[in-house]
């Protein structure tokens, strides 16, 4: 069947997260075609014709259960999509058939004017570039803690021996696995010994720690604000959510308009920024997940998180 003004969501087909936003629309009667470009091939076919008609952009997309018109489409939440690896095919085939996969599905949906983006992938990758997260965080006024990015070890040395205590930390998220098992980069402490030679190879990442007493994560979901306080004592809560009591709180109104400014610099209408207390309750930006998760905030507090994202799809317009 065709679907009349769908919402597409593009995500892997494990994610409780989408799930949620889904279910939501479901309630509101709001089409869903769901897909994930890693099942390119049978289960997802796309067609788009383009000088032929008065639209830009014409054609379908098709998966195992819907076949949506691309010119009906209200809004897109690009979620978490897996792309193709093609394992089985040799190296130079797998990288050939990969980059056609992005350039021509993922072409075809980024030339669409029409839908609201949340968030456009390309939006969300030029956001996703800690540099350049720091220099507009502190152009809005945002108070940032002192970083440095460098691959000369002198400077590391001298930065991290100027503040109390430092961390170091990754300048994006990348899969990483030694002797076969998952590691993940978390905010560590790093000392002047540490440093050596092989600080040249990339660019690393140092920061001066806020003497911080809590953090906060904060949602944007159109013009919506929904900030919840996590109490840990971790430097780095993410290693133990187990310990984590959460609170719904109020940022100060300048600091919220900040954010929305942030999230309007980049192009985005969604986006999750992590915010450190410090003792005398300043809040200090560390950081912006253009698309970040939240659903386990939204069972811990009750905050209608899912039911702010089917709002903003339903509208299919930018706020």
């Amino acid at each position: 069947m065709t679907e009349d003004k769908p919402v597409l969501v593009a995500t892997e087909a494990d994610d409780p997260t989408a799930d949620m936003v889904i279910a939501q629309l479901n309630r509101q009667g709001v089409p869903v075609a769901r897909f994930n470009p890693a099942d390119i091939g049978a289960e997802l076919t796309l067609s788009a014709r383009f000088g032929t008609c008065p639209s830009l952009v014409a054609g379908q997309i098709r998966t195992s259960s819907r076949t949506v018109d691309l010119t009906t489409v209200r809004s897109v939440y690009w979620r978490r999509p897996v792309w193709p690896t093609f394992d089985h095919l040799d190296a130079d085939d797998a990288r050939f058939a990969a980059a056609h996969v992005r350039h021509g599905l993922g072409g075809i949906f980024y030339a669409l004017d029409g839908p609201l983006w949340v968030n456009h992938p390309l939006k969300n990758a030029a956001a996703d570039y800690k540099p350049a997260q720091l220099a507009a965080a502190q152009r809005l006024g945002l108070a940032v803690p002192p970083t440095l990015v460098t691959n000369d070890p002198a400077e590391a040395r001298c930065f991290i021996t100027s503040h109390d205590q430092v961390i170091f930390k990754t300048l994006r998220w990348t899969p990483y696995q030694r002797d076969g098992v998952p590691v993940t980069g978390w905010a560590d402490p790093v000392t002047a010994s540490e440093i050596d030679e092989s600080v040249r190879v990339v660019p690393h990442l140092f920061q001066a720690v806020v003497d911080k007493v809590a953090d906060i994560r904060v949602l944007v979901v159109g013009r919506q604000v929904f900030a919840v306080r996590i109490d840990s004592g971790m430097l780095d809560w993410r290693k133990d959510y187990s310990a984590l009591t959460y609170s719904v709180v109020n940022l100060p109104d300048p600091v919220e308009k900040a954010l929305l400014a942030y999230l309007d610099h980049f192009g985005l209408v969604s986006g999750s920024f992590d915010l450190a207390v410090d003792k005398t309750e300043g809040l200090w930006w560390l950081e912006l997940n253009p698309n970040g998760q939240w659903g386990w905030l939204e069972e811990s507090t009750g905050l209608a998180m899912s039911a702010a994202f089917a709002e903003l799809l339903t509208q299919g317009v930018t706020p």
